[in-house]
C-alpha cells in the first residue's frame, strides 16, 4: 500500500514538472530588433538595449538585432561594437536611391529584411522604435493564440483621417494603388487626442508572426506608392505627406491580408509617449509612467526641460534610470 502511494505521489510530481515544461515550450520564442539610420538614433538604441535587459523580465536574454544602412555601420564603428558587447547583432541594409526620397524608408526595408531573417528561427518578431525605452516585462507582446498582429494607433491623427471624414485626394489615391478595400475599416482612437480615425498603425511598435509576411507585405505597398507618380507629387508638395508615406503602406498590409480578428491591440501601458504634449501638442498629458510598460521619448531628452525628473510621475528608480541613461552628458 505504502508502495502504491509512494509511486502515485511520484506520478502526480512527473506530470506537474512535465506540465511546466510544457507551458514554458508552448510560448513561441521572441526576437527583438531595431532599426538606426543616423548616429542619434544609433546612440537612443543603447538605453533600448539595456532598459531591456535591466527590465525585461522573461525577455531580458532575448535576440536582439539591429538593422542600419552600411555607411552608418562604418561611420559609427564605436557605437556599433558598444552594442554588440550587450549582445546586439548588428546587420547592414542598402535602402535603394529612390526609396530613400522618403523620409524613414529605411525603416520598411529593415522591416521586411527582419521577417525573413527571423522566419524559421521565431514565433514572434518585435520591432522597437530606437526611442523606445523598457520599463517593465512587455508580456503583451506573446500574442494571443490566433493573433498575428499585435499594434497600437498612431499617436495623433497628422496625416490620417477621422473616421467620419471622406477620402481626401491622399487617402483615395493610396486606398486605390494598393487595393484597400472599404469594407475592411474599423476606428481606432488616437492617445494624444482621442480622435476616431480610420485605420492608421503606428510605425513605431510592431507585433508580428513571421511567417504570415506582414512585413514583406509592407515593403511591397510601400514600393507601390512610392512609385506612384501622383503619390509623388502630393509628398513634394506637403512635407508630412513625404514623411509618413511609409507609415501609409504599413495599413495597407495589415488590412489587406488580415482579419480584424487577428489584430492585437496593446494595451496603452505600451508605447506610452512621454512628454508628447510638450513637443507636438496634445489634449492629453503623458507625465505619469507608473502603469507604463515601454515608453517612447523621440526627441525630448536631447533638451530636457530641466525640471523633467520633478513633472514625472512614477516609480523612483525607474526616473532614476531614465536621469542616468537618457540624458545626455
Amino acid at each position: 500500500m505504502t508502495t502504491l502511494r509512494f509511486t502515485g505521489l511520484m506520478l502526480a510530481i512527473l506530470l506537474i514538472i512535465t506540465g511546466c515544461q510544457t507551458r514554458k515550450t508552448d510560448e513561441p520564442s521572441v526576437i527583438f530588433y531595431s532599426y538606426a539610420e543616423n548616429s542619434v538614433q544609433l546612440e537612443n538604441v543603447i538605453p533600448l538595449v539595456k532598459s531591456l535587459h535591466e527590465f525585461g523580465g522573461k525577455y531580458r536574454n532575448a535576440t536582439i538585432w539591429l538593422y542600419l544602412p552600411q555607411e552608418l555601420m562604418d561611420t559609427d564603428s564605436t557605437l556599433v561594437r558598444q552594442l554588440n558587447g550587450l549582445n546586439v547583432l548588428s546587420k547592414s541594409i542598402e535602402i535603394p536611391e529612390q526609396a530613400a526620397w522618403y523620409f524613414l524608408s529605411g525603416k520598411v526595408i529593415a522591416a521586411a529584411r527582419a521577417e525573413a531573417d527571423a522566419e524559421g528561427l521565431s514565433g514572434i518578431l518585435v520591432f522597437l522604435n530606437h526611442d523606445t525605452v523598457i520599463l517593465g516585462e512587455p508580456g503583451e507582446f506573446s500574442l494571443p493564440a490566433g493573433k498575428n498582429f499585435g499594434y497600437r494607433p498612431v499617436m495623433h491623427k497628422n496625416v490620417g483621417l477621422l473616421y467620419s471624414e471622406p477620402l481626401d485626394s491622399f487617402w483615395m489615391q493610396i486606398y486605390q494603388v494598393s487595393g484597400i478595400d472599404e469594407n475592411t475599416l474599423f476606428p481606432m482612437v488616437t492617445p494624444a487626442d482621442l480622435d476616431t480615425i480610420r485605420p492608421y498603425f503606428n510605425a513605431g511598435l510592431l507585433v508580428v508572426r513571421p511567417e504570415e509576411g506582414i512585413l514583406r507585405n509592407w515593403e511591397k505597398y510601400f514600393n507601390q506608392l512610392s512609385h506612384d507618380p501622383l503619390i509623388r507629387s502630393m509628398c513634394e508638395m506637403d512635407f508630412k505627406k513625404r514623411l509618413f508615406l511609409h507609415q501609409t503602406a504599413l495599413t495597407a498590409a495589415v488590412l489587406n491580408h488580415l482579419n480584424p480578428d487577428e489584430l492585437f491591440l496593446f494595451s496603452d501601458r505600451i508605447n506610452y509617449p512621454v512628454f508628447f504634449k510638450e513637443m507636438f501638442g496634445a489634449k492629453n498629458e503623458f507625465i505619469d509612467i507608473t502603469e507604463a510598460i515601454t515608453i517612447r521619448h523621440e526627441s525630448y531628452f536631447r533638451n530636457p526641460d530641466p525640471e523633467w525628473h520633478n513633472k514625472l510621475k512614477g516609480p523612483q528608480d525607474r526616473i532614476e534610470w531614465m536621469k542616468e541613461h537618457l540624458i545626455m552628458k
